[in-house]
């Protein structure tokens, strides 16, 4: 296939239609190739091999980015979709903003001068990278992160299923006690060495439960399945921890869809409060609201499953900046937390403690700033030392809480801890928080502790040439 015709003729593969729009819509924005790859971070030999029909983009996420950038209001990933199928295009389609984590997966590859390098790679793993003084978390190839000496954020992959993985699970006597067993102690290990360290075993052991289920008959396939969900549910809840938000994504939907199969409305109440959680932690608070408020509906009445879902719906309305209604709804929650049932599987560790933590960050996304640091203050002097990369997420943002308040010394020692933790476990929450506080700490770089907590944070993050 040649250079790309002038003239789009009826002829043209989806592929050569693909990439005549990429440059009729690149030509129109003002920008060269070179400055379309510096905008991407992407090599300039892949936006040409795309634009001139050579190679289809791999990952729906590079499309989007790509079709946002050039204003191209989603008809570029509706093409993208049609390369596969040989169908001649419909209509335009609205695309949605990307979550940084879907995005930028050649970020490293490029800016280090490495153009191209990434178009066979597939062995990716999602990062954080300092990029234009913000720590975003990027899919980057492991090869990468393993040369740049930060070997512990490689620990993460995304791994298949294996001819070994099924042989041993269909040899397995008794599965449904023994994977029970392993999701209680994966989580007990997360909060212990964090989600970077736990996951490719938790991932593994999905893949080995999926396949006993799929095996399986009658009640015992039933009961597979049900563990099953509890492990996407899991799973996506350390995705989520280690920023990977698609990955997260994906991993709960299967768990709620799983979830109605089986006919567990607990569980189903349970997952819609996580996918209310992991909207309002990934900047969609009118999307928790409503998650939210079908948690509650979803519970049953009494239970602590309505009182999570209550505190979801407590912290969205601050998100969203309605402060009356946040703490109205928080006591709410505490009112029920009084009369919920105790025992049971869900919500076990919920107490009047861990209400009042929730309340603090609300308190924090509201600007009650000194409210907020005594919130954080007495949560992390309660908290036992085994809870390790939650300590981590508490003194993240204890420290922006008392930024807040203008005490910037304590605020730098905080976040210098939270730091160590973040090292440690990988977290996701906790480097998110850490960013946010090392951009207002930029603007008293002259304050004590500042430039020790600034420099430690870089030592944990990629660094883009």
């Amino acid at each position: 296939m040649g250079q790309k015709p002038n003239v789009l003729t009826p002829e043209a593969s989806p592929l050569d239609r693909f990439g005549y729009t990429v440059r009729e819509l690149r030509e129109r924005s003002g920008h060269t190739l070179r400055s379309l790859s510096e905008a991407m971070f992407s090599s300039y030999s892949k936006l040409w091999k795309w634009e001139n029909g050579r190679r289809a983009p791999k990952h729906r996420s590079e499309v989007e980015e790509l079709d946002r950038l050039l204003n191209g209001r989603g008809l570029l990933v509706e093409l993208w979709e049609r390369i596969g199928t040989g169908d001649p295009p419909q209509g335009h389609v609205s695309v949605s903003g990307l979550h940084v984590s879907e995005s930028l997966t050649d970020l490293v590859s490029a800016a280090s001068g490495q153009a191209g390098s990434t178009d066979d790679d597939t062995d990716t793993v999602v990062v954080p990278c300092r990029v234009h003084g913000r720590i975003l978390f990027v899919p980057v190839p492991r090869r990468v992160v393993l040369a740049s000496g930060l070997a512990g954020l490689a620990a993460t992959a995304l791994p298949a299923p294996t001819a070994t993985a099924s042989a041993m699970s269909a040899d397995m006597a008794s599965p449904i006690d023994h994977f029970a067993q392993l999701r209680r102690v994966m989580i007990q290990t997360d909060n212990l060495i964090g989600p970077r360290h736990v996951l490719p075993a938790l991932q593994q052991h999905l893949a080995r439960l999926a396949a006993r289920r799929r095996a399986a008959r009658g009640a015992d396939a039933a009961e597979l399945l049900a563990l099953e969900t509890r492990y996407e549910e899991l799973a996506g809840w350390l995705a989520q921890d280690v920023g990977d938000e698609r990955t997260a994504q994906g991993h709960t939907a299967k768990a709620l869809d799983a979830s109605h199969i089986t006919g567990d409305t607990d569980l189903t109440a349970y997952i819609l409060g996580r996918k209310a959680q992991l909207a309002g932690d990934t900047g969609h608070p009118s999307d928790a609201l409503g998650l939210a408020a079908a948690a509650r509906r979803t519970a049953r009445p009494g239970s602590r499953l309505e009182v999570i879902a209550v505190m979801h719906q407590a912290h969205a309305h601050a998100v969203l900046g309605d402060g009356t209604e946040a703490l109205n709804t928080y006591d709410t929650a505490l009112t029920l937390l009084g009369r919920a049932e105790s025992g049971g599987v869900w919500g076990s560790w919920l107490d009047e403690a861990y209400i009042n933590t929730a309340r603090a960050r609300s308190l924090a996304a509201l600007g009650k700033y000194e409210q907020a640091a005594v919130g954080f203050d007495t949560a992390i002097a309660a908290l036992p030392p085994t809870y390790r990369r939650d300590r981590g997420v508490y003194l993240a943002r204890a420290a922006r809480a008392h930024a807040g308040t203008g005490n910037v010394p304590l605020a730098a020692q905080i976040g210098l801890q939270a730091v160590g933790i973040a090292a440690e476990t990988g977290s996701a929450r906790i480097i998110g928080q850490l960013d946010r506080l090392d951009q207002t700490l930029a603007l008293a770089a002259r304050e004590p502790g500042v430039a020790e907590f600034r420099a430690a944070l870089d030592q944990i993050v990629l660094h883009p040439a």
